[in-house]
């Protein structure tokens, strides 16, 4: 395996591209010679703790509303033992593996930082279990988002103690002593606060949130090309997108989205065919058409918050206790995760309210009264035809059911462990949610590229611009021009392929160069 292959795992930050690489491109890691020596630093005085006689929470005592219990120093290791068989309490369906994976690095990040007291054994047993591909199976429901993501984190340490279900590296399910055994990898017998140090931490969310921002950031590209293409087939004007016009309203996100606009638009002829002010009488255009850059651009600026939050959180390390550099064992609130669950939430909005609008663009498409000659519903021979009818009724079921999903999760809390536990940040939920949102944009998004790629084809011999014209012949490679009546389910979903792996920006940026 080559070094492009292997991500470096120290106490430095890792990177969004780092978490990306291991998590969807299956990149192994490697603990570097400073994350060992911040590890065995820590062990050192977690092993003074539990020789002492002073109580330390999760060392020498029991967790939560437990935590008065003091343990004998022949039952501790049962104690860690007993933690991870506990907490892995998740229920319900199978968490994908990219996001199993991004939890899995992201633990084994806090653990190089040295301030979680983990053995150096157990560190690299994890990061073993990652290269190795071995995937625990953790379930949707179970954490939520308070002291840590829980019950998903110790499904994966379950599976560090050659216990639970597993996917082995062909992603076949299989038990996690087999797999274990499989690939060499020797199970642990967990020690002193190695339990608690291996599930303490917001790493579920934290990896869906930085997955949810690398899918959305291309996304709101799309998104910009699909404005610009229906701006362009429904006889739009592209003044409005004018640098000086953006100047007066100086949003960052808003200036890039006009300006991937105008870019798109450029040397179009069927842009070209309403300037005469003479022949177009039309004074202005309407809402989802005049301000896709101002709404894609917000949402632009929301995902650039969202990012430097998780980059914050990726700076961190959470554990509950903390070892601090002077050797200190401290109990702390850093396991909460409402920094990630408020923009988990807020992204769920953007993506909503990014799909409400390109969903508003398409059945202006289809009205006679608003799609400035084009054919009813863009059929064939209306009446007869249907055209791409249902095919808004599937995007306006999407965006319904993303307006539902936008309700944020992180203003809910239910009180656990006997009031201990007294405020959660349900962050877990907030990210579950925001996948399904994250791929309903996708989806949306593809129907208007869609339909606006029918209407430009019906638009000839009126010349569509060259990058919105790419788009076009990408799309036909797969999808055939308008004609009667199709089996339509399919052609949807080639255009949501080509949508989700960046075919459709890719295409538009043959013509543009790489769009903002």
């Amino acid at each position: 395996m080559g070094d492009n292959e292997v991500v470096n795992v120290g106490p430095e930050p890792l990177t969004f591209d780092d978490v990306i690489r291991v998590a969807r491109h299956g990149a192994a890691v490697r603990l570097t010679d400073d994350a060992m020596a911040a590890v065995s630093a820590a062990r050192q005085r977690v092993d003074e703790l539990a020789e002492s006689d002073t109580p330390a929470y999760g060392i020498s005592t029991g967790f939560g509303a437990l935590a008065t219990r003091h343990i004998d120093p022949a039952l501790r290791a049962q104690l860690q033992r007993s933690l991870v068989r506990s907490h892995a309490a998740g229920n319900g369906p199978e968490v994908e593996t990219e996001v199993i994976r991004a939890l899995m690095l992201l633990r084994l990040h806090t653990l190089a930082t040295g301030h979680t007291g983990i053995r150096p054994v157990t560190a690299k047993t994890l990061a073993a279990l990652i290269s190795a591909g071995i995937t625990p199976v953790v379930h949707e429901y179970g954490s939520l988002g308070c002291s840590g993501d829980l019950a998903p984190l110790a499904h994966a340490a379950l599976a560090l103690m050659g216990e639970g279900v597993v996917r082995d590296a062909s992603g076949e399910l299989t038990s996690a002593a087999e797999a274990l055994k499989q690939a060499g990898i020797e199970p642990v017998e967990l020690a002193a606060k190695e339990g608690l140090a291996l599930i303490n931490g917001t790493d579920g969310m934290l990896g869906m949130l930085i997955l949810a921002i690398d899918d959305l950031t291309g996304l709101i590209r799309t998104a910009d090309v699909s404005a610009a293409m229906s701006v362009e087939a429904l006889l739009g004007t592209d003044r409005v997108f004018a640098p000086e016009l953006q100047a007066l309203r100086p949003q960052p996100g808003q200036a890039l989205s006009a300006a991937n606009m105008v870019k798109i638009l450029q040397n179009s002829g069927v842009m070209e065919s309403h300037r005469d002010p003479e022949a177009c009488t039309r004074v202005q255009d309407a809402y989802s058409l005049r301000c896709a850059p101002q709404v894609a651009g917000a949402a632009r600026d929301t995902i650039a918050h969202a990012a430097n939050v998780a980059r914050w959180e990726l700076a961190s390390a959470v554990d509950n206790p903390a070892v601090l550099a002077d050797g200190r064992v401290e109990s702390n609130g850093n396991f909460h995760g409402a920094p990630l669950a408020y923009v988990l939430d807020f992204l769920a909005i953007v993506a909503a309210d990014v799909a409400s609008m390109s969903e508003r663009r398409t059945d202006r498409f289809l009205d006679v009264a608003r799609n400035h000659g084009l054919p009813a519903f863009l059929a064939d021979d209306p009446g007869v035809d249907s055209g791409h009818m249902i095919a808004q009724y599937t995007q306006a079921a999407i965006v319904s059911e993303m307006k539902r999903l936008a309700v944020p999760a992180s203003v809910d809390s239910i009180p656990s462990s006997a009031m201990q536990e007294d405020h959660v940040s349900m962050g877990w939920s907030a990210a579950r949610k925001l996948r399904r949102s994250v791929d309903g944009l996708t989806r949306v998004l593809a129907v208007e590229v869609l339909t606006a790629a029918r209407a430009l084809d019906l638009r000839a011999p009126l010349q569509a611009a060259p990058a919105t014209a790419a788009v076009v012949r990408a799309l036909r490679e797969a999808v055939p021009g308008p004609g009667p009546d199709r089996f339509l389910a399919p052609e949807i979903e080639s255009a949501v392929r080509l949508v989700a792996d960046g075919s459709v920006v890719a295409a538009a940026e043959s013509v543009t160069g790489p769009l903002a």
